[in-house]
């Protein structure tokens, strides 16, 4: 059962709760990188590329406006998609044969 930080007690309930959001977020990370896929099967029968900036610059906004509104800093965030999306693209660009930039 997940603990609220406040009714963590020790160091081991705080690194159990810490362990237990990792493994959520890697799942998370698994379940997107699955859509990653996806997209770019789709984006192969229709034509698009890998990469449209258009695209990138939307979710990296709504990732900062997010980690804003949530009270974390939109400036890590928004470096850490950035790395998500690259990686994104680069997978995308692999599955559609596209030559690197």
């Amino acid at each position: 059962m997940a603990k609220a930080p406040a009714d963590c007690t020790s160091m081991t309930d705080i690194r159990q709760e810490i362990d237990r959001i990792d493994q959520a977020l890697m799942a998370l990370f698994g379940e997107r990188w699955d859509y990653i896929g996806r997209a770019a099967e789709i984006k192969r029968g229709t034509g698009l590329k890998a990469d449209i900036p258009a695209r990138v610059e939307e979710v990296r906004s709504n990732v900062r406006a997010l980690a804003a509104t949530l009270g974390l800093q939109p400036d890590f965030y928004d470096t850490l998609w950035a790395a998500l999306i690259r990686q994104a693209i680069e997978h995308e660009k692999d599955i559609l044969g596209e030559t690197a930039d």
